[in-house]
């Protein structure tokens, strides 16, 4: 009876003592934030209104930044600040980049599978690898090369909506685009042809191997207990270590078999990415071996695999709620492209015909700004390294469609509101796209005129259209996700009108690391005449 006793007396002690720790939780959040004082940003709610509004996150910061441009939710230790203000953008990209960094948090959460790639790192590695991405990104040969294999894995895309389109089969495009932009960024990035759109190669064990850890690295921002988890080789993490293994493996071997041809074929054109940092390698064997450029491997995959996917996603799912605007650039297309077979005709999508169409490079850019293909960059303090349960809500937050800067001195914003050090400062891509007082009052509707002047395309400042980016990290990439995402787009609408699956359907986006379509975009494809 005793015992019974002593289990009851636990059992009845531990919400009690939840709660006790809840409100102390609430204490510390609302002490010394100098709530009321009208020099910091004005104070939205804490943190865990974000854990509420979980399943439609990005549409609850939009609704708080249409109240207020820049504004705080609390945390225990600081303030975690957000704004849709570009002068505060461009003073944290650009004017006052020194400032604010990247923390370590991060870091600790990543390593495991990005290790010590350019997205996760600060300072002279980070310097090292955008030199050396910059140079070459800049050569003629490697866009050459790229457009080849991206017109190359255009033509398998549309030659399978071709069959779905014959068999009037319901399919996730969202997918299939997937498979065509992974295809395409291994061959290009690393001469290695995956062929995941037309066979159930290697490749296929790798994408699952490679989305199961993104997706349970993903978990480690909400789970308290991964640390335990991964010192016993238990649960999650076991998963995890498991196919991080096999990623490791898999790319090492991509490594192996790429220094092998280049000693054989020594006098050939280096075009793929791997094969010039191979080169670049040799000047500096001890830092650039092996481990080092399977990080920049894995970074490059990260950024290239579900970004453009996720875009044309979106921008089909636009195209068929605004079937006026898909039919413009379908007589754009007709009107700029030759071509009688799909060989031909892809063969012709070239920069020359690009720079005709204003009309598609409008539309593409207008799904980007209401559907911001962010890259997953989150910025933390080192302290943050205690599994709390609100920091670790928290923490997941700041990957959702928006790049957070941790302050580390005292500044203020050009809008005039103070950032303490120890603050994290997050610009939010999805919000901005719907601000009134940024975009006009029809922010929010599908409009790609409104990027033309007299039928030209008119570029805006990249602090305003943040998509890509700005200052000294701005996307290096840009200009190949525009030249990726025409060729696919135009071979599709040139043959094809596509149309939702079920027109009352919601679409919804699924908060992740990427603004993925929740469930896939299902549509149906119609064959246009010849």
């Amino acid at each position: 009876m005793d015992f019974l006793y002593a289990i009851f007396t636990v059992i009845a002690t531990v919400p009690l003592l939840l709660l006790i720790c809840f409100f102390a939780l609430l204490v510390k959040i609302f002490t010394a934030k100098s709530i009321r004082n009208s020099n910091y940003p004005p104070v939205a709610g804490t943190v865990l209104s974000l854990l509420i509004n979980f399943n439609r996150i990005y549409d609850y910061l939009t609704e708080v930044a249409g109240k207020h441009q820049t504004f705080r939710l609390l945390a225990e230790d600081q303030s975690e600040i957000y704004t849709t203000e570009a002068r505060n953008i461009e003073h944290i990209l650009k004017t006052s980049f020194d400032k604010y960094n990247k923390g370590q948090y991060l870091q600790g959460i990543t390593n495991d599978l990005l290790g010590q790639g350019i997205f996760v790192v600060n300072g002279a590695n980070w310097r090292q690898q955008r030199k050396l991405a910059s140079v070459e990104f800049s050569t003629r040969m490697l866009r050459d090369f790229s457009c080849n294999i991206f017109r190359k894995n255009a033509v398998k895309l549309i030659r399978t909506v071709s069959q779905l389109s014959l068999s009037a089969d319901i399919f996730d495009i969202q997918e299939l685009l997937m498979r065509y932009s992974l295809d395409s960024i291994f061959e290009v990035g690393f001469g290695t042809d995956l062929n995941t759109m037309e066979s159930d190669a290697a490749g296929s064990s790798f994408i699952k191997a490679f989305d199961d850890a993104t997706s349970l690295i993903h978990w480690r921002y909400i789970d308290p207990t991964w640390k335990v988890q991964r010192l016993l080789n238990i649960g999650f993490e076991a998963s995890l270590a498991k196919n991080i293994k096999y990623i490791h493996a898999f790319v090492q071997q991509v490594i192996s078999k790429k220094r092998q041809q280049m000693e054989i074929q020594q006098n050939s054109d280096k075009e793929d990415i791997l094969s010039r940092f191979l080169i670049e390698s040799k000047k500096d064997p001890e830092k650039m071996n092996d481990e080092y450029l399977r990080d920049i491997i894995l970074n490059f995959i990260l950024a290239g695999k579900d970004t453009t996917a996720n875009t044309l996603s979106w921008f089909f799912y636009m195209l068929c709620k605004n079937p006026l605007v898909q039919e413009k650039i379908v007589q754009e297309i007709t009107e700029t492209i030759p071509g009688n077979s799909i060989d031909e005709f892809v063969a012709n999508t070239t920069d020359d015909t690009f720079e005709k169409m204003h009309y598609l490079h409008a539309a593409l850019s207008e799904t980007l700004r209401l559907y911001p293909a962010v890259p997953v960059v989150s910025f933390h303090l080192t302290k943050y390294v205690f599994s709390k349960l609100y920091l670790n809500i928290n923490n997941v937050m700041r990957v959702f469609c928006k790049d957070g800067r941790c302050a580390e001195a005292h500044d203020i914003l050009p809008d005039g509101y103070r950032v303490r050090k120890g603050d994290n400062v997050y610009y939010i891509a999805y919000a901005m796209g719907r601000m009134t007082n940024i975009w006009g009052d029809d922010a929010k509707d599908f409009k790609p005129e409104r990027w033309l002047s007299n039928g030209i395309f008119q570029p805006e400042s990249p602090f305003k259209f943040i998509a890509f980016h700005a200052g000294p990290r701005i996307c290096l990439g840009k200009d190949f996700a525009y030249r990726q995402m025409k060729i696919v787009s135009v071979g599709l609408l040139r043959y094809f009108k596509f149309k939702l699956a079920d027109e009352k359907q919601a679409v919804m986006y699924k908060p992740t690391f990427t603004l993925h379509v929740n469930g896939g975009l299902h549509l149906l494809a119609i064959s246009r005449p010849d």
